[in-house]
C-alpha cells in the first residue's frame, strides 16, 4: 500500500469509501443521517487542503485521511482493508506531513476510539452532540 494525493475525479470513490466505512463501524447512524451527511462529505473533499489517499498495489483508492489545522477531520478505509495497517499508515502520514495532533471521534465507535488511543491520543474533552447537532457524543482527543 502507498499514500498519495487524491484527484478531484476520485472524490466519488472517496465518498463511496466513506459510506462503506461508516456502515461497517458506525452502527448507530441511521439511513436518514446518512442522507444528511452524504452531501456534506462529498462537498468537503474539495475544501480540505490536507487530503491523502491510501492505494492498493493496483493503484485503487482504498482509504483516505483529511486534516484541517492539525485536526484529523476524516480517516476512512474500505472495510475489506481494515486490520491491514492502512489506517496506521494514513495516521503516520498525517503526523509527518500534516502536523496532525488532534482528532474528534464518535464515542459510540469504540473501535475508532481504541485505534486512536493505541496511537497515543488521549481524551481532553467530550461534547454531547456532533458538529451537525445530532445527539452523537464526540470525544476530543489530542497527542
Amino acid at each position: 500500500m502507498e499514500i498519495s494525493g487524491i484527484r478531484p475525479d476520485e472524490y466519488g470513490r472517496a465518498a463511496e469509501l466513506w459510506e462503506a466505512s461508516v456502515r461497517a463501524t458506525h452502527t448507530f447512524v441511521t439511513e436518514a443521517d446518512l442522507d444528511v451527511f452524504r452531501p456534506l462529505v462529498r462537498a468537503s473533499f474539495g475544501q480540505i487542503a490536507q487530503l491523502a489517499g491510501l492505494r492498493a498495489g493496483d493503484g485503487l483508492l482504498v482509504g483516505f485521511i483529511g486534516v484541517e489545522d492539525g485536526n484529523v477531520e476524516m480517516l476512512f478505509l474500505d472495510p475489506a482493508y481494515r486490520g491491514r495497517g492502512g489506517g496506521s499508515l494514513l495516521l503516520k502520514h498525517a503526523f509527518t506531513h500534516f502536523a496532525a495532533t488532534s482528532v474528534d471521534v464518535n464515542e459510540q465507535n469504540p473501535q475508532a476510539v481504541g485505534f486512536y488511543e493505541h496511537h497515543g491520543f488521549r481524551q481532553v474533552s467530550r461534547s454531547t452532540h456532533d458538529s451537525t447537532s445530532k445527539p452523537y457524543p464526540i470525544l476530543h482527543l489530542t497527542i
